[in-house]
């Protein structure tokens, strides 16, 4: 039965992508030029996104009232209790939602998105869109005091892989509008569409920029927005009088408040680092996570009692902070429960975001400051204007996002004169915390789970991979003494764009670029009978070991105006043994996160392999689990060279744990790196063809 239903469930997803095939044959008929195709698509995908952002937007809204106002008209008999119990209430919902979806419930929020846009080449699973689209609308909605932003982006970001998929988009591409997604779904929540684009560079992207990546930013941000414009409304989602800056003279107040900032951020991030762990070793002691989730709910719910303004989103807790409605008093006591609540709501299990409570304690702290230097230091600070600047600072110092913290807040303002106090700010905040921590609370977060993802790409999958795998054999080498002529039909008939000079030994002496060779052409009839290859050559040749890895080639071509380096063989420094391009580094990425894409897809698959049984992936490819032989104990995986030697990967390691008196209690399954060392009883779970699998046995 379960069998059939599975076939049936294939076929429909088979019948479903020959639809789409279909679809994609008839779009192409068009014949569109390249460039309109990629704006009509962005927009496309802005148009969707916004849409997604204001229902999302109007479901946290019904939810909200059908909680805190249908539901405490209806249970008025159990009076304070009510509002107290909503947020527990709430968490409880979602630790069944965990419990349905343990896999899916993992993959929140912007770490996610980072993750698939570096991994995945910005595959975002349906399925895990719409799941952390409920999640968060009950645990907001139910007045746990977190933000939309970070479940908005994710939103954005998964309709806009599923808009990529249907329309079947390359890795490139839909890496390219997955962050543009993302980005323009910020934009239609804070109506900032500038906001938007630099958030998707500066946290989806990680400052990964390039122009058509740009170019969909804008379109999808802007698209967005104005859609959030016609339904949501055009005006601020902050209320507030015009800012007054002041004389210049006072702007080293602007720098105090961001060192302040600065030091928040860096104790908020630590103290949300410090309860992970925490909850980690509470839940290993067998703790339900329900039980931590409610009691988490419980503290929000008797804080919302004194204080409501703690619920939900914020955003009406700031407008009040702006307008001075509070106290000094009572703006202090909401900052440092917002400080305390949101990582125990978080760390416990609940779906939300942090940049409203960013924002939440950067207008208690910048309203603070203004109270402080006001009462005691007799001074006459505008306090629309410092509460406004404390929001920008802790938003960037938290998030490591200073572009999108002050275009958010400036877009806001339209104020000009308002601009420089908020770059003091939040770049003096942003710098601090990076000196300090050197890296983002969603970069830390995703440090946890094992990943080190730089620029965009999983940096411990390229220090994996040596030069040797990913190197290019077949170079243009030419003697010294070539006389330009043949030079020059050389590079024509070999269709490149480098090669490099040899002495008569075949020792390395330099290299030729077209950049070296045009602007001779205009002198070529007087030079050809006098100049020969080694007058064009440059001697300064930047070269790499084949046994180099490619985190650390990829970072030399940031560093360094190069196409390509070439390859020297380690004992001898001057023999060339291949070249390496950017593209050839790519390329060899993309192959390896695959391969850790095949194992977290066939993960149940995989677990479920006995011993010396093949289990078919597809049409002449197979995994196999294998007891590791005894010449492999004690070798790292980079030592045993198995993808050069056989052509096959090892996707996982199976390790069995025993108690003390020997009987073995669970399997241990490990996705190994290049450094990891065979132990004896590993079982290796290998992948590759089946001919190969047989040459290894």
């Amino acid at each position: 039965m379960k069998k059939e239903k599975n076939y049936s469930k294939y076929f429909r997803l088979l019948q479903f992508r020959k639809f789409m095939r279909s679809f994609q044959r008839f779009f192409s008929k068009f014949n569109l030029p390249e460039y309109t195709t990629f704006s009509v698509f962005a927009i496309v995908i802005g148009v969707v996104v916004g849409i997604s952002a204001v229902i999302f937007h109007h479901s946290i809204e019904f939810m909200n009232e059908l909680f805190f106002e249908k539901t405490v008209e209806d249970f008025f008999f159990l009076g304070a209790a009510t509002v107290i119990l909503l947020p527990a209430f709430g968490m409880l919902i979602q630790s069944f939602l965990i419990k349905l979806a343990p896999e899916i419930s993992k993959k929140r929020g912007v770490p996610e998105v980072i993750k698939a846009v570096a991994l995945r080449g910005g595959f975002i699973s349906f399925r895990t869109t719409l799941f952390h689209f409920f999640a968060p609308v009950i645990s907001i909605g139910t007045g746990n005091t977190l933000g939309p932003e970070g479940p908005a982006a994710q939103l954005g970001g998964g309709v806009a892989s599923k808009i990529s998929n249907i329309f079947g988009m390359t890795d490139t591409k839909r890496r390219m509008f997955t962050a543009a997604g993302s980005g323009a779904a910020i934009s239609a929540i804070f109506n900032t569409p500038l906001g938007g684009i630099f958030f998707a560079l500066e946290i989806i992207l990680l400052n990964d920029f390039h122009a058509p990546t740009f170019s969909a930013l804008i379109l999808a941000s802007v698209t967005a927005s104005a859609i959030s414009r016609i339904f949501i409304g055009d005006t601020s989602v902050f209320i507030f009088e015009y800012p007054i800056v002041g004389s210049v003279g006072e702007f080293y107040l602007f720098i105090i408040l961001g060192i302040i900032a600065g030091i928040i951020s860096i104790l908020f991030i630590k103290y949300s680092n410090l309860l992970n762990k925490l909850v980690k070793k509470l839940l290993a002691k067998s703790i339900p996570q329900w039980l931590l989730m409610i009691s988490a709910g419980l503290l929000v719910g008797i804080s919302g009692y004194f204080f409501d303004d703690i619920f939900g989103i914020g955003y009406s807790g700031i407008n009040r902070i702006l307008s001075d409605y509070h106290s000094a008093n009572v703006v202090l006591v909401l900052f440092v429960l917002k400080f305390l609540l949101v990582p125990i709501v978080i760390n416990s299990g609940g779906f939300g975001g942090i940049f409203a409570p960013s924002l939440f304690m950067g207008a208690s702290l910048g309203y603070f400051f203004t109270y402080f230097s006001n009462t005691f230091f007799g001074l006459n600070l505008d306090y629309t204007t410092f509460t406004l600047v404390g929001m920008g600072a802790v938003l960037g110092g938290i998030n490591s996002i200073p572009i999108s913290a002050i275009l958010i807040i400036f877009e806001m303002t339209q104020d000009y004169s308002f601009i420089l106090p908020l770059m003091l700010a939040v770049v003096i905040t942003t710098t601090l915390v990076q000196l300090v921590l050197k890296g983002s609370i969603h970069i830390r977060q995703l440090e946890q789970e094992g990943f080190n993802i730089s620029s965009g790409r999983e940096t411990n999958i390229m220090k994996s991979m040596s030069v040797e795998e990913a190197m290019f054999n077949e170079i243009m080498t030419i003697p010294e003494n070539t006389p330009l002529p043949k030079l020059i039909s050389m590079f024509l008939d070999n269709n490149t764009s480098t090669c490099y000079t040899v002495d008569t030994r075949g020792k390395l002496t330099g290299i030729i670029t077209e950049n070296e060779l045009r602007p001779i052409i205009s002198e070529y009839e007087n030079l050809k009978h006098i100049m020969v290859a080694k007058d064009l050559s440059n001697p300064n040749i930047i070269t790499v070991a084949p046994t180099m890895d490619l985190d650390a080639v990829m970072s030399l071509f940031s560093k360094e105006n190069r196409d390509e380096f070439p390859v020297v063989s380690d004992s001898d420094p001057e023999k060339l043994i291949g070249v390496i391009s950017r593209q050839d580094v790519i390329d060899a990425y993309n192959k390896e996160s695959f391969k850790m894409n095949l194992a977290d897809g066939l993960s149940q698959e995989l677990k479920s392999i006995s011993l010396h049984k093949k289990s078919t992936v597809s049409d002449g490819f197979s995994i196999i689990e294998k007891q590791a032989p005894e010449n492999f104990v004690g070798k790292t995986l980079a030592q045993l060279r198995l993808r050069n030697q056989y052509g096959l990967e090892v996707l996982m390691i199976k390790k069995k744990a025993s108690d003390l008196f020997g009987e073995e209690v669970k399997t241990e399954i490990k996705i190994p790196d290049a450094n990891y060392k065979i132990d004896d009883g590993d079982l290796l779970v290998i992948f590759g063809s089946d001919e190969k699998l047989k040459l290894l046995e």
